[in-house]
C-alpha cells in the first residue's frame, strides 16, 4: 500500500538525528516535525524567521501571529527564537543548516530538483528554495512518485525550469526510499505491500536494485 503524506514524513522523521539544525520546505516536509523521536534534541528552522519551530497546534490553539513558511499556523518550543528574513537566509547562506527537507515537482536521476513553477500556471514565487538547495550539503525530498496522470516525477531529465542541479542525496516517495549515486536512483526500501516491479514501472529515470529491499518500518 502506498504510504500517506503523514507517513512519508514518519519516514524522514528517522533521518534526523540528535543536535539537528533542520528547515522545513513547505507541503509535506511541514508534518515531520511532528514525528520526531521525544529523546532528541533538533531546532526546526523556517525561511521566514523561527528557530525552535514545535509540532502544529491542536484545533482552537492557533495562535495567528505563529506561522510556518508556507502560512501554517504552527507552535513555537521553550527557547525559541524569531527574526527578520535577512537573519534566516544568513543562516541558511552560511550553512548553519545540517538537513533540509523540501517538496518537489520533479527530480533527476542526477540529482537536479524542480519545485518552483510549472509553467503556464500561477504560482505565488519561488520562495527561498533556491538559495536551501544552493546552500544545503544535505537534501532529503518528500515527494509523490507519479503526478495525477500516473507519470513518473523520478526522470532522467527534469522536464521543469530547476531549482538546483545534483543536490539531491535521498527521496522519500509514497512508494519507495531512494538515494542518488553516481547518476542513477538506488532503491533502499519499498512501502508495505509495494513490489520492486511497481516501483520500477513508477519510475522513468535509471533505477539501481540491489538484493532483497527491505519494507519501510515505523
Amino acid at each position: 500500500m502506498a504510504l500517506s503524506k503523514e507517513q512519508i514524513a514518519q519516514r524522514i522523521a528517522k533521518e534526523v538525528k540528535d543536535g539537528y539544525y533542520v528547515n522545513l520546505g513547505i507541503g509535506i516536509p511541514t508534518l515531520v516535525a511532528n514525528f520526531v523521536q521525544n529523546d532528541i534534541n533538533v531546532e526546526f528552522q523556517s525561511e521566514n524567521g523561527i528557530l525552535g519551530m514545535g509540532p502544529f497546534p491542536f484545533e482552537g490553539d492557533e495562535d495567528p501571529d505563529l506561522i510556518n513558511a508556507g502560512k501554517q499556523t504552527i507552535t513555537a518550543l521553550p527557547g525559541a527564537s524569531f527574526f527578520d528574513s535577512a537573519m534566516s537566509f544568513g543562516m541558511i547562506r552560511g550553512q548553519h543548516v545540517d538537513l533540509t527537507i523540501l517538496g518537489a515537482m520533479e527530480v533527476s536521476q542526477n540529482g537536479d530538483i524542480a519545485n518552483w513553477k510549472i509553467p503556464g500556471k500561477m504560482v505565488k514565487g519561488m520562495g527561498g528554495a533556491m538559495d536551501l538547495v544552493a546552500s544545503a550539503e544535505n537534501i532529503i525530498v518528500a515527494m509523490m512518485h507519479t503526478n495525477r496522470e500516473g507519470e513518473s516525477k523520478l526522470l532522467k531529465n527534469c522536464s521543469l525550469p530547476l531549482t538546483g542541479v545534483k543536490c539531491v542525496k535521498k527521496i522519500v516517495t509514497n512508494l519507495a526510499v531512494l538515494e542518488i549515486i553516481d547518476g542513477k536512483f538506488h532503491l533502499l526500501e519499498r512501502a508495505p505491500g509495494v513490489s520492486v516491479e511497481e516501483i520500477q514501472k513508477a519510475t522513468e529515470g535509471d533505477l539501481v536494485v540491489k538484493g532483497e529491499i527491505i519494507e519501510i518500518k515505523f
